[in-house]
């Protein structure tokens, strides 16, 4: 029996919201992974959540797979969303390949990602201006990654960046990046070297689209004045 619109819109609902609660369970995993780990390897906790995580996100894929009216069209637009999905560290561990932290850190990262779009998907959703709902959006975007950029930075150069005492100093050099200002903090790892570009990048490309808000909204408001 084929699903009715009101059918999807309700599993969609469902799926969406677990999505948005294992995105923010990841977040905080992760976090607490690297900020209170030992840098060497992931711990079998961190790991469990990560499965149960990239597990929920595949059930989602291949739920709305299985509802959509063009299948072949929905996994052709959607094909990024699986991949990122796919709990690449639990199946090194479960081959018993021994990856080096910097390469199982990047691998991590891919879950993460999937977590972040579902809670982008949801900020979008809770602003019903398109301008309003462009700067949120843009500005969920700018502190999420600059958080994720502050926790990938510390986790590469906490043991050879002379200059990084704690995650205290990471997030300070994240935002002070991010602003285009620049810190005392030199990046010594490639990594490292290659998210110092990307966030002033991403701060720069800020300021035209907050110019944009604060131009729409004056004249939303000259306009109701008049």
């Amino acid at each position: 029996m084929p699903l009715t619109d009101t059918s999807r819109n309700e599993i969609a609902n469902s799926l969406s919201i677990l999505k948005v609660i294992a995105g923010v369970v990841l977040l905080a995993a992760v976090s607490w992974e690297i900020i209170g780990g030992d840098h060497t390897r992931f711990s079998q906790s961190y790991l469990t959540v990560q499965l149960v995580v990239c597990i929920l996100f595949l059930c989602d894929f291949f739920v709305r797979w299985a509802a959509a009216e063009r299948k072949g069209r929905f996994f052709g637009r959607n094909i990024l969303f699986f991949l990122i999905s796919i709990p690449y560290l639990n199946i090194l561990a479960w081959s018993g390949a021994d990856l080096p932290r910097y390469w199982a850190m990047l691998i991590g990262v891919m879950p993460l990602m999937r977590a972040f779009l579902a809670l982008y998907v949801v900020v979008q959703w809770l602003v019903d201006n398109k301008i309003r709902r462009l700067f949120t959006a843009y500005i969920f975007t700018v502190v999420v990654f600059t958080y994720i950029s502050a926790l990938v930075f510390y986790d590469y150069e906490i043991f050879v960046n002379d200059k990084l005492h704690g995650f205290g100093n990471a997030l300070w050099w994240a935002w002070m990046n991010v602003t285009t200002v620049g810190a005392e903090i030199f990046a010594v790892t490639a990594i490292g070297k290659v998210i110092t570009i990307l966030l002033p990048t991403l701060g720069m490309m800020m300021f035209p689209i907050f110019t944009t808000y604060i131009l729409q909204e004056y004249t939303h408001k000259k306009e109701s004045d008049q």
